[in-house]
């Protein structure tokens, strides 16, 4: 690539994983709202998320080398057709299926939907490091509005997916988002500029997936239980007790609760990502050493921690649905998030500081393996815990994940 063209192609990046990131967030709260509504237990709910999660998993062990063998604008082609793919075969759902049958299909159509987005999100991550400008601070820019805006994007996709399931239904709500993101993915083919990098010499093999760099392990082990923290809430636990606040069980008072859940959850994640692009100026990083970066990224790790804690003391003393406690907890989430947005850009921000860019798709695909293992693991734990011990041991759980990000986030300090 022509070194006049870097900003032309990280903006076509941008908006095509803007444009995924979008269907990403709809299609996850059609899917929570439209089958929860169905009388699906939280156990039942976590598990159609579940193959999402684990195909995040492998896909990124792969999807680095494949970036690196055949080029990133492959696997960013390739992930937004599998989501058109995915979007197209749910449409296909029959409700007179079992609930065994729906649970079995929805999985294994969540599990494309997750590769799709794993290949789009690496593929993306991995431009920034090789188009963003040398200067000091540019890498730490780039790569927090990439991330910042996905996050506002997706968070519009919330509220997106809730209003479509309300004005449209289910299916002609899954048939849009295809249509209008196959659309998408002809524009970027067309627009996306040539060569763009990432393409390793042909006769490299495959292999080396985990990182040599010690500090690239121990972040993406930071960045399991981060993502975990926020998955065991965010995925069953947190909706499921607004639904059952909000909803009087007709039809109308559901149709109400969609859109206020999907309201709240999109107003979180774009608040979250504007934190995300913002973080540079909050944590004053512009001509910053990389090691004071890391002092920072511990610190604020700690800051998480007691949150979810004091949540859980709160879900426990109310025993049961109240006003003053969904009222903590929308305070409390929000706050929550600020510090989780703080943790994230940081994290992003280091992954491509620490990667070196003769295997940046690979460490970067090393990364957001274990991305999607937290995500794994916080989504199981959510519907097992909400089952189990209520809201009060699901924010508790939540609080367990977000220590184990901090003691991990310790281990980067120079010794």
């Amino acid at each position: 690539m022509s070194a006049a063209n870097p900003l032309r192609a990280y903006a076509a990046v941008t908006a095509a994983y803007w444009a995924f990131m979008l269907s990403d967030g709809a299609l996850r709260m059609l899917v929570l709202l439209h089958f929860n509504a169905l009388g699906f237990t939280p156990i039942q709910l976590a598990w159609l998320f579940l193959l999402y999660e684990l195909a995040g998993i492998i896909t990124n062990l792969g999807a680095g080398w494949l970036a690196a063998r055949f080029g990133l604008a492959a696997t960013l082609y390739g992930g937004l057709a599998l989501q058109i793919g995915a979007l197209i075969a749910l449409a296909q759902l029959d409700p007179g299926w079992s609930i065994a049958a729906s649970v079995a299909f929805v999985m294994a159509v969540q599990g494309v939907s997750g590769v799709a987005k794993d290949l789009a999100k690496m593929s993306s991550k991995s431009a920034v490091k090789l188009l963003a400008p040398s200067e000091a601070g540019g890498l730490f820019r780039w790569v927090a509005v990439l991330t910042g805006s996905k996050n506002a994007v997706k968070g519009l996709g919330f509220f997106l997916g809730a209003a479509l399931l309300a004005l449209l239904g289910f299916t002609t709500a899954v048939w849009a988002m295809a249509g209008v993101l196959a659309v998408i993915l002809i524009a970027v083919v067309l627009f996306l500029p040539s060569g763009l990098p990432g393409r390793m010499k042909a006769d490299e093999a495959w292999g080396g997936w985990r990182s040599k760099d010690a500090r690239v392990n121990r972040l993406s082990l930071a960045r399991l239980f981060l993502f975990g923290a926020r998955d065991v809430w965010f995925v069953v636990g947190i909706p499921v007790y607004f639904q059952s606040v909000l909803s009087d069980g007709t039809s109308e008072g559901r149709r109400e609760a969609f859109f206020l859940i999907g309201g709240f959850l999109a107003l979180w994640i774009i608040a979250y990502g504007a934190v995300q692009a913002a973080a540079p100026r909050i944590l004053g990083a512009k001509n910053q050493p990389e090691a004071e970066t890391v002092r920072k990224a511990v610190r604020w790790a700690g800051l998480l921690v007691p949150i979810p804690f004091l949540l859980a003391g709160a879900a426990w003393a109310a025993e049961g649905p109240a006003p003053w406690l969904t009222a903590m907890l929308i305070g409390g989430l929000l706050v929550f998030g600020f510090v989780f947005a703080i943790n994230s850009s940081v994290h992003s921000y280091l992954i491509l500081a620490f990667g070196s860019a003769e295997r940046i798709t690979r460490d970067v695909g090393f990364y957001y393996m274990a991305n999607a293992a937290g995500r794994l693991i916080g989504t199981l734990l959510s519907g097992l815990s909400y089952q189990v011990g209520g809201l009060p041991l699901c924010l508790a759980t939540a609080g367990v994940m977000a220590a184990g990000s901090w003691f991990a986030a310790r281990r980067l300090l120079p010794r």
